[in-house]
């Protein structure tokens, strides 16, 4: 039997290499989006300051961002890593504490499982209902209701997920499809009722190029699917225990 540390040292282990790997997609897919959106930002506010700007003299400059963007592209790395270890750590835990919950005798299939479970309750539930925007995108005045209502979509995204395996268990006496069938509604269900009573939250604006908005959300989506393969595989391997000879004939 390992210790509730080694498991948590493996844990943390692959999820840095997780968030390293997640910072490269990112990195690779994402920062030429937001570059773009930043451009559409700037050119937008300078417009808008023209006027103000053309009667006005002396020596005013506009304040330099505290990071630059070289700054904020090589910071993506090191924030990916620190977020994978910081998950890696957290799913080290939960696997220790619902190993013997989660229906399967295999370590690995355990650690797929929760890894699956944890991004449709944790990523893919708040995402489909409030996607992330790029810069340029939102009004700074209701950063307060956007983040709460983003945080009450990740609680009700693992409630959606806990009943989902419950109701799946309940049907599980009525058969393999009835388990599925139930696991399905469970999840669906919750989800959905919960979507329609959270308030409806849209600031893009209408001359916002929409190619631009859904490679960045796609992107960001991407990232986050990566983390999360990425863990779930790396950790299935790392608490695999059975012999060599087993996992090279799978």
């Amino acid at each position: 039997m390992r210790t509730f540390g080694q498991l948590l040292v493996r844990g943390l282990i692959v999820g840095l290499f997780a968030g390293l790997l997640a910072g490269t997609f990112a990195y690779v897919l994402g920062e030429s989006r937001v570059d773009a959106a930043i451009a559409i930002e700037e050119a937008g506010a300078a417009h808008s300051h023209d006027h103000d700007q053309a009667h006005e003299h002396g020596d005013d400059h506009e304040e330099e961002p505290l990071v630059s963007r070289e700054g904020q592209k090589a910071g993506l790395f090191l924030a990916t890593s620190l977020y994978g270890v910081a998950l890696g750590g957290l799913f080290a835990v939960a696997y220790t504490l619902l190993r013997r919950k989660l229906g399967t005798g295999n370590d690995a299939y355990a650690a797929l499982g929760l890894a699956a479970a944890g991004f449709v309750g944790v990523v893919l539930v708040p995402f489909l209902k409030y996607p992330p925007n790029p810069p340029a995108i939102g009004d700074p005045e209701t950063i307060t209701k956007r983040t709460v209502t983003y945080l009450l979509t990740l609680v009700i995204g693992l409630l959606a997920v806990w009943a989902g395996v419950a109701l799946s268990r309940w049907a599980a006496r009525y058969g393999e499809v009835a388990r599925l069938a139930g696991g399905v509604a469970g999840l669906v269900v919750t989800v959905v009722a919960a979507y329609l009573i959270l308030p409806r939250i849209n600031e893009v604006p209408e001359s916002f190029p929409a190619t631009l908005l859904w490679q960045f959300r796609f992107a960001s989506l991407g990232t986050q699917a990566t983390l999360w393969l990425l863990l779930g595989f790396g950790y299935a391997v790392a608490v695999d225990r059975r012999p060599a000879r087993e996992k090279v004939a799978m």
